[in-house]
């Protein structure tokens, strides 16, 4: 793999510093800006028999699928990889999905392969990206890993930037904080009692609300009794909500990376003041969505050229794409946006935003085995229908006189699929014998023909999170559908997913154990939350509306690969991994003796090699 030289890395990563700030959001995981299109599981797979590679059996199939395809060579034009995480379409070039799936593939296999294979090796690893070395209980937590052969064990990266900025603050106003949080209504806390037993510790709800929000807390327990014995002594407060929450400041967040990096800490008192620009506070002041005119009365910012998502995390970052305050129900539904908060304080949440310093964690459900039986689900050649699906209610934003529901991602994709006047323009997928020849020209079709032919989605039940007059609005403007069976979802080959109010159930993976787990172009298809690349991509796999330039061999093997990802990285043990790791962190971090918290079984490796403040600064605020 090409590799940038330390210092040209440096400069290009103050180069892109000077125009746009990524911080991380999903857990992703996620994230939660995040519309993707997946495909179904194609195929019944052993569990000895995923991974392509991690495990020492592979299927034969599964083995051509993932190692088999390169892309045609042939054409000359460059495709631009832009760094906010998209690909510059070049009519000169090939199409830009074969260059994709293959850079993608061969990321995914040498992550594989650097993998950890022991605990000096992680521990060596750890220390190596996060310039400290690893909690208490590392040792422990690599028993559990290795007994439960959970997958890339160094790639727990969310952890460490959701969590990093903290280390920057004064242990005991850290403890304060949480502490206050505790009273915040509409809260939960879990920790150790008394005993030492995990519990719910504390409630913050209003009264009669306690079975519709502790349920996610009960199961987290649940889970986390399998290392209950294991784990140290914790108070954490979670937010029992599906959307973030707690705004950021660029300075502040900034402030205490650098108090991080020099293990130094910061006071709330000597913290500088916050910035009142709603959404932008969370931006660095020569960002792109700093130095727009902003005004959502006004237009959106301008996006003239074919585009694709090479970097998932970039795409969804609105402090480098502006155009995100206009389009995603999460914006608009608080207009300008809040103010940020005058600190950083240590809250969870199933899902965040670049935008916000939530602390992400997984949710404990929607396994593969809850499609089962196979028949729920049969191959991929086997389904009947090759449409692209999406089913679901109208969440994301509340519908009323004064919103702007009209905007909000949901709402804009069912109109969007749904249209029968206009055109749409696309890029023709290569017919057969011809993948290297340069793209050409858009092709224009009208919606009349694409859309009944190639699209099935639509709201289902009756409109909701709307006030009565736009209630009935909604009813005239969307033929609400019936809900669809997961056997009757089955037989579709091609599969939409999109968020709602945060996380999204079906994709929640994305959200929660983040992008540095899971691949786009390997095990689904990213598309961009305006939707300019839609069309795109569903014609490049399904062809267009006569099947006409179909890849579908390249659309079954994302579909294989898909499933047996969520197969090897999305089972319980993934998820307890998770948890139990980011426990440990949390726990020294929020610890007054931080070093008597951190793991000494392997000794100290020479940090002067690995740090550079400039570059841990750089990495923080980029995540």
């Amino acid at each position: 793999m090409f590799e940038i030289p330390t210092r040209s890395r440096r400069y290009l990563r103050l180069l892109l510093l000077g125009a746009v700030l990524w911080m991380a959001f999903a857990k992703l995981p996620s994230f939660f800006l995040r519309l993707s299109f997946s495909m179904s599981a194609v195929e019944e797979i052993k569990e000895d028999e995923i991974d392509f590679g991690v495990r020492e059996k592979i299927m034969p199939l599964e083995r051509d699928a993932f190692e088999g395809y390169r892309p045609p060579r042939k054409a000359k034009g460059r495709h631009t990889f832009r760094p906010d995480g998209l690909v510059e379409v070049n009519p000169q070039g090939i199409h830009p999905i074969f260059e994709l799936i293959d850079r993608a593939e061969k990321a995914w296999k040498e992550k594989q392969r650097k993998a950890s294979a022991s605990l000096d090796e992680a521990v060596a690893e750890y220390t190596r990206r996060y310039r400290r070395s690893p909690p208490k209980g590392f040792d422990k937590w690599w028993d559990y890993v290795q007994a439960h052969d959970v997958q890339l064990p160094d790639e727990y990266d969310q952890i460490y930037h959701d969590l990093e900025p903290f280390w920057g603050m004064e242990p005991t106003e850290l403890i304060a904080l949480q502490a206050e949080r505790e009273f915040k209504q509409d809260s939960y806390t879990i920790g150790k009692n008394a005993e030492g037993k995990l519990d719910i510790l504390r409630t913050s709800f209003q009264d009669g609300r306690y079975d519709q929000l502790i349920g996610h807390g009960k199961m987290m327990i649940e889970y986390l009794k399998n290392i209950e014995d294991v784990l140290p002594s914790f108070r954490a407060t979670f937010s029992p909500h599906d959307g973030p929450n707690l705004m950021t400041d660029y300075v502040v967040k900034s402030t205490l990376l650098e108090a991080a990096a020099t293990n130094s800490y910061i006071g709330k008192k000597d913290l500088p003041p916050i910035h009142r620009l709603g959404w932008r506070s969370a931006c660095h002041p020569e960002s792109p969505a700093r130095l727009i005119d902003f005004n959502l009365d006004g237009p959106q910012p301008p996006k003239p050229k074919k585009t694709f998502i090479h970097s998932h995390r970039q795409s969804m970052d609105p402090c480098q794409h502006p155009a995100l305050f206009w389009q995603h129900g999460q914006f608009l539904s608080h207009h300008n946006g809040p103010d940020p908060y005058p600190t950083m304080i240590p809250e969870f949440s199933s899902c965040t935003t670049s935008l916000h310093h939530n602390i992400r964690i997984p949710t404990p459900y929607g396994w593969i085995e809850d499609i089962l039986p196979r028949s729920n689900d049969p191959d991929f050649d086997e389904k009947v229908d090759d449409r692209l699906l999406w089913r679901g209610s109208n969440t994301g934003i509340h519908h009323s006189p004064t919103s702007r529901w009209q905007d909000a991602h949901r709402d804009k994709l069912v109109r969007y699929v749904s249209e029968l006047n206009g055109t749409i323009d696309y890029l023709v997928p290569p017919k057969p014998g011809y993948e290297d020849q340069p793209l050409g020209p858009s092709q224009t079709a009208r919606k009349s023909r694409i859309n009944p032919a190639m699209m099935d989605m639509g709201f289902t039940g009756k409109p909701s999170q709307c006030h009565e007059q736009t209630c009935k609005l909604m009813e005239q403007i969307y033929d609400y559908k019936k809900r669809q069976s997961i056997k009757d979802a089955g037989s579709y080959k091609y599969v939409f997913d999109i968020d709602g109010n945060g996380w999204s159930w079906s994709f929640q993976a994305f959200d929660h154990l983040e992008t540095h787990r899971v691949a786009p172009w390997v095990h689904y298809i990213p598309v961009q939350v305006d939707l300019s690349d839609l069309y795109d991509s569903l014609i490049f796999f399904r062809g267009d509306a006569n099947g006409d330039g179909a890849h579908e061999e390249l659309a079954r093997q994302i579909a294989l690969q898909g499933r047996a990802w969520s197969k090897t990285f999305w089972r319980k043990e993934d998820i307890i991994a998770y948890f139990y790791r980011l426990l440990l962190e949390y726990a020294r971090l929020m610890s007054l003796d931080r070093e008597e918290m951190t793991f000494q079984g392997n000794g100290e490796l020479e940090l002067e090699k690995w740090f550079d403040k400039e570059e841990v600064i750089m990495d923080a605020l980029l995540h």
